[in-house]
């Protein structure tokens, strides 16, 4: 039997704050000495009260306006209840029946929801213990949750690589994968043939938790689709249940049985007020938000006339997308300049446009031949080729391309073509 793939993503994602969620600790928590930016709030401390990130919440609503999802008015925080010991408080502070940004769509693929809540601590296994330190304890975390609209890997990456640079765009995170400030989870069932003409979804669904890069994801996808086929292909039913990736064996592994939201005993959150936003706070966010990713490779098409490939590796990066607008103003050999940034990385030589712009004029001048020079070349090619300037004399215009020819020929390419149309012109006249 056939199966199609159906598959959920959750990104999250670190709020680049100064801040963490809840308390004053700084949230810039990577590379720093373990528990040294830590409180009696993010500690969980008793009778320590926490207080919400006003920065934090508007980041997130940027990002959901740039993904065209609707703006919550009224929302607010609830306690998700579950034990772990890089939970400090027992519960973690996040959101549930009002998340702050709700549907929305990119790539023809459906949102869900977003939500802000607050990063655990993180465990760290050395010499046989387990150690857990706090400094990521509440740091702003946005979660974007899709829709289970993805039936390929191939699909998966392109989204989740245009999410990343939106991300970047808005300057609200930099989602560093390899610093965890993005980390991925894949929700996999499979769809039988029957299933997928009536759009009925599967009854249960693997979530792959941990993942922190795009070849990671891949493989763990690919290899979580290979196992769930082998099961339904055996008559026997998947469970639902949270399973991890192993790359030395190319496997998935169960880690626990997948818990529902009543598990976690969700209550609002009684030490945070409601959020509510009013028209213009959403409105002046939505002035914020600079021109993403699409507009900009559109734009360059149609502005630059650049090949895709170039337009695509330019706007991979906003820095070096903005340094070629820069060159740009300056000189408009735009295919030129494009192809000695990409190819020849002559942009990193340069930490200003017009440095850059200069060493192009270089590369391209032309040290053209002198007057004398020039009008020495024009009379001899004038006396070599009489019947082509009788041709002229004649009303045959188009033989002045052919003596301009033969004039760059014995100039070997240095003459100037107007200059030598005027010298060529002027001669023949008064001959």
């Amino acid at each position: 039997m056939k199966y199609t793939p159906i598959i959920g993503l959750e990104v999250h994602i670190e709020l680049n704050t100064k801040t963490k969620m809840f308390c004053s600790c700084p949230a810039d928590h990577f590379g720093k000495l373990p528990n040294t930016q830590t409180c009696p709030v993010c500690l969980g401390l008793p009778g320590a009260l926490p207080f919400a990130n006003k920065e934090a919440i508007d980041k997130t609503i940027k990002f959901g306006l740039a993904l065209g999802c609707e703006i919550s008015r009224n929302s607010r925080f609830y306690r998700k209840n579950y034990f772990y010991p890089d939970l400090p408080k027992g519960f973690q502070t996040s959101q549930l029946d009002s998340p702050l940004c709700v549907g929305g769509e990119l790539q023809a693929k459906k949102i869900n929801h977003i939500h802000l809540e607050e990063d655990a601590g993180k465990l760290v296994h050395q010499n046989g213990a387990s150690l857990v330190d706090f400094n990521r304890s509440s740091v702003p975390l946005m979660e974007l949750v899709t829709e289970p609209d993805f039936h390929d890997v191939e699909s998966i990456l392109v989204f989740l690589k245009e999410i990343q640079l939106i991300a970047r765009y808005l300057n609200i995170s930099n989602a560093d994968m390899e610093k965890g400030s993005m980390r991925l989870e894949a929700n996999v069932s499979l769809a039988t043939s029957e299933q997928s003409t009536v759009n009925s979804l599967p009854d249960y669904k693997v979530e792959l938790k941990n993942i922190n890069s795009f070849r990671f994801l891949e493989k763990a996808i690919n290899a979580e689709i290979k196992r769930q086929e082998e099961i339904l292909s055996n008559g026997e039913k998947v469970e639902q249940e949270t399973r991890g990736y192993d790359e030395v064996k190319q496997t998935t592994y169960s880690q626990r049985s997948k818990a529902d939201a009543h598990d976690y005993r969700y209550f609002p959150e009684p030490d945070l007020p409601p959020i509510s936003l009013s028209e213009l706070t959403i409105n002046n966010l939505q002035f914020t938000i600079p021109e993403l990713p699409q507009q900009k490779r559109e734009r360059f098409e149609q502005e630059y006339k650049l090949p895709k490939d170039y337009i695509d590796i330019l706007v991979l990066d906003l820095d070096r997308a903005n340094y070629f607008e820069e060159a740009a103003k300056l000189n408009n050999n735009y295919k030129l300049l494009a192809d000695l940034m990409i190819n020849k990385k002559l942009d990193l030589e340069f930490p200003q446009a017009a440095g850059f712009v200069r060493k192009l004029v270089e590369l391209t001048k032309v040290e053209y031949a002198n007057n004398d020079e020039v009008e020495s070349v024009v009379n001899l090619v004038i006396m070599d080729n009489e019947k082509a300037v009788s041709d002229y004399k004649n009303g045959n215009g188009n033989v002045v391309g052919f003596l301009i020819g033969m004039v760059q020929k014995r100039l070997q390419g240095k003459g100037n073509v107007e200059v030598v149309r005027s010298k060529l012109l002027e001669k023949i006249q008064n001959g």
